[in-house]
């Protein structure tokens, strides 16, 4: 969109939030890059010039605004609706890769030459790989500094620089101010995080429907690896360097995001992942103005706009839950899943709540007895299958995967149909495309809409719902009564309310909201 200079100019001049991260507006005058929304009077269009991300502004020597900090932006939802190389090349940079394996890792995990990606980085971003995972250092340092009393020093490595001087330049390049200044603007009156502990706000583009989004991740949760807690979805997470643990809690305007980790230097991967779990870098306006396009699914729109398609924060861990799933109610699911996790999971220790373990790794679980599980003989195969394939590595299901590459791989595992399938890349992958045809709960909605009920006449009628069929899922859910639609405690809950809404104290009865179709064996 950056290249529309007129529509770039109407967008800044109405201050339009929704256009947050899909472009940055630089200043020539002041040499100062900012959002969309920035509450400063707007500059005069000849004064104006826009970059597609924040570190090619930083490249081309602006500074990131004081005022809008365009470095917190949501993140431009191109990079979670598509699946090509630079779509997934920015879903690898979030989550650390580059600072962690380099640009030759990053290249080794897409299959491609270092040269190929840097080039085509280059000629959409206007930055490489380099320059973009350093502008996610920058902003990770910034949050440290600002919410946290870590020396400075800790600060630096625990951000990614490989140097204090590198950190303490970057600081200066991209906010004008020391790593000390910094910190002195913030820390009157604005209490530090307890050791060991973050307390953050995650930014979405609005509007945003949290009811299906949180009731589906708490209604599903595994005992020991998720649940709701004093008004907050909780969760333990496998991290690079090692575990974390991360409770969310929707707000009108942002999510509340609480962080224990073990090593400062997963701080990047864990944000990105909490992102990536409740889906906040969608594009709801796209999204609601195809879906409203249908008359059936108009009504469901405007009722709750901004539905969110909830996902994961580990992909093999979901495809592995996906297969103790199958054919059998959510309650059961969650028997099994807890199960698995209490004989196989590695403990961790929770400081508020009730969460006991980490959900086995597929490393973990190559060697375990399928027979110790209570389940038919054809599923304890199809479970050891692909616990092999992604200890293998003949499966990725991480966030660079290749989406199509993973459905072909999965489809040509012993047990895994369509259900299975489109559930992983809907919820594992991220494919905002991904539907479920033959999914008991889509099929009963259709019917109940006067729809195509039959997977062939459904999908071809669904067409028109193209690239969004996981969003439609998600409204054809929202016709049932089950629990995976409301948040915990019970009731309905827009983003309006939820400044008044009480706190629930406890999860959900447990009923299944809807099972695989018998096609999936």
């Amino acid at each position: 969109m950056h290249t529309d200079f007129e529509a770039c100019v109407r967008a800044v001049r109405s201050k339009d939030a929704r256009f947050d991260g899909w472009f940055f507006t630089a200043v020539l005058t002041t040499r100062i890059y900012c959002r969309p929304s920035c509450p400063v009077v707007p500059p005069k269009a000849e004064n104006m010039t826009f970059y597609p991300s924040a570190a090619a502004a930083q490249q081309a020597g602006f500074r990131a605004c004081k005022r809008c900090r365009p470095d917190a932006a949501p993140g431009s939802p191109r990079w979670n609706e598509r699946a090509d190389l630079v779509a997934r090349a920015m879903r690898l940079i979030a989550d650390g890769v580059v600072d962690r394996a380099g640009v030759p890792g990053l290249a080794a995990r897409l299959g491609y030459s270092a040269r190929q990606i840097e080039r085509q980085l280059l000629a959409e971003l206007g930055a490489g790989p380099l320059a973009l995972a350093r502008a996610q250092r920058a902003q990770t340092a910034r949050l440290l500094i600002e919410t946290t009393t870590m020396p400075m020093s800790e600060v630096a490595f625990a951000a990614g620089f490989a140097s204090i001087r590198t950190f303490n330049d970057t600081v200066r390049d991209v906010f004008a101010l020391s790593p000390g200044e910094l910190r002195e603007r913030v820390a009157k009156g604005r209490p530090s995080a307890a050791s060991g502990t973050l307390a953050l706000r995650l930014p979405f583009r609005r509007p945003l429907t949290p009811d299906n989004l949180f009731g589906h991740l708490v209604a599903t949760a595994v005992p020991g690896v998720e649940e709701w807690y004093e008004g907050a979805y909780r969760r333990t997470l496998r991290l690079p360097h090692g575990t974390g643990i991360v409770a969310l809690s929707p707000h009108p305007d942002h999510i509340a995001c609480r962080l224990w980790l073990t090593d400062w230097r997963d701080l990047t991967q864990a944000i990105s992942r909490c992102r990536r779990m409740l889906d906040l870098d969608a594009d709801p306006a796209a999204v609601n103005a195809l879906l409203s396009a249908d008359p059936v699914l108009a009504p469901l729109v405007a009722k709750a706009p901004g539905r969110r398609v909830p996902r994961v924060a580990d992909g093999p861990e979901f495809a592995v839950r996906a297969v103790l799933g199958q054919q059998i109610s959510t309650a059961a699911s969650r028997t099994h899943a807890g199960r698995l996790v209490r004989a196989h999971g590695e403990p961790v220790a929770d400081p508020v709540g009730g969460l006991t373990h980490l959900f086995p790794s597929p490393e973990g679980l190559a060697g375990h007895d399928p027979s110790a599980l209570a389940m038919p003989q054809s599923r304890r195969t199809t479970l050891a299958g692909l616990v092999n394939a992604l200890a293998a590595g003949d499966l990725d299901l991480d966030v660079g995967s290749d989406w199509q590459q993973a459905r072909a791989r999965l489809a040509a595992l012993p047990g895994f149909g369509p259900w299975t399938v489109e559930t992983i890349a809907m919820r594992a992958l991220g494919d905002p495309d991904a539907f479920l045809p033959t999914d008991l709960g889509v099929r009963y909605a259709a019917r109940s809409l006067g729809l195509p009920a039959t997977p062939a006449a459904l999908t071809r009628y669904a067409s028109t719902w193209q690239p969004w069929r996981a969003y439609a899922t998600q409204y054809l859910w929202a016709t049932g009564d089950h629990p995976i639609n409301v948040m915990p405690g019970g009731g309905s809950l827009t983003s309006s309310a939820l400044a008044s809404a009480p706190t629930p104290s406890a999860p959900p009865s447990d009923h299944p909201p809807h099972v695989a179709s018998i096609t999936d064996r």
